[in-house]
């Protein structure tokens, strides 16, 4: 199992999820992606949930580090 960080920070906006998605299709299974976000990410929660049947929304986890930080890891099933 492997754990890929993506400090999605300096990304523009508009592509933010994209680039996100694209690093968990990258992710063997059991793997997790771990994102470092400055809001917290639940729309892209809902988005994985909606249209990734590999996320394993169950295991989806987000901790806030500080008013603009927040870490949030998307494992794969």
């Amino acid at each position: 199992m492997t754990d890929t960080t993506l400090d999605v920070g300096g990304i523009p906006p508009a592509e933010r999820h994209p680039r996100v998605h694209e690093a968990f299709a990258d992710l063997d299974s059991g793997d997790t992606l771990t994102l470092i976000n400055d809001h917290e990410p639940r729309p892209l929660f809902y988005e994985m949930g909606a249209e990734v049947e590999a996320f394993d929304a169950g295991g989806y986890a987000v901790e806030r580090r500080s008013a603009d930080e927040f870490i949030a890891e998307f494992p794969k099933e």
